[in-house]
């Protein structure tokens, strides 16, 4: 028994490693406007940055933005523009403000909860994304996206952590989270038993506790573990009553 406890807690170390690593990795990439001057060598000019926030969360829906900036992003660069997950709230709202404020166009788009239970969380977020493109008030001709494609006519570039690496698809991520952020504020005072201030609906330990307390409601994604699996003991427990 001892030596399994041992192992199994060699396997969460080895777990908590790989994160860090990942993390640390993450950290190193240099986010700069090197895809997008590659692209307008090849003739692109109107290059808009796709990305989006919440495809983990348990609560609330999938947002994405799409962005297109002016050929000069050296202010954003200067600015410290990156992932947006690498960024405190108050830079994230300060660059949002810089970002909208130059952009030449830029959209955000949702797809609800229902929607995610219905056709899953990945066809979801590639609908959010196409959502956001077709919103923009100008057409791009090529479209940057952190590591997916969409259904869309436009010439597309996937940029596995293209967040991290291109000031398009960050511009985009910042966007989107500081949207959502703002969301999951507003529906924290409808639905304040979840403390989604807090952890903006991801499946953090309090709002799992809340979960179990309380049980989801109507923005929750029941498709999602686990609250499927709660709504699930829910149904057997009432087959046995009944």
């Amino acid at each position: 028994m001892k030596a399994a406890g041992r192992e199994t807690k060699s396997r969460k170390a080895g777990t908590v490693s790989a994160a860090t690593l990942k993390q640390r990795m993450l950290k190193q990439l240099v986010c700069s406007d090197a895809s997008e001057q590659a692209l307008r060598l090849r003739g692109f000019s109107r290059i808009a940055g796709v990305d989006e926030v919440g495809r983990g969360a348990l609560f609330g829906p999938v947002v994405a933005a799409a962005v297109i900036l002016p050929e000069s992003l050296e202010s954003l660069a200067e600015s410290g523009l990156k992932d947006s997950k690498q960024m405190s709230q108050a830079d994230r709202e300060r660059l949002d403000l810089q970002v909208r404020e130059m952009a030449l166009a830029v959209s955000v788009a949702e797809v609800d909860a229902e929607t995610i239970d219905r056709v899953n969380i990945y066809q979801a977020t590639r609908l959010a994304m196409l959502l956001a493109v077709r919103g923009l008030t100008m057409e791009p001709d090529h479209l940057l996206i952190d590591a997916m494609r969409i259904d869309h006519g436009c010439e597309q570039t996937r940029l596995v952590y293209g967040d991290a690496l291109s000031l398009s698809i960050a511009a985009a991520s910042v966007v989107a989270k500081v949207y959502r952020d703002a969301l999951m504020r507003e529906l924290d005072v409808v639905h304040p038993q979840y403390g989604l201030a807090s952890h903006k609906g991801y499946g953090t330990p309090a709002h799992k506790r809340a979960l179990v307390e309380h049980g989801p409601c109507v923005l929750h994604r029941k498709s999602f573990s686990p609250i499927g699996s709660m709504i699930q003991k829910k149904l057997e427990i009432m087959e046995v009553n009944n």
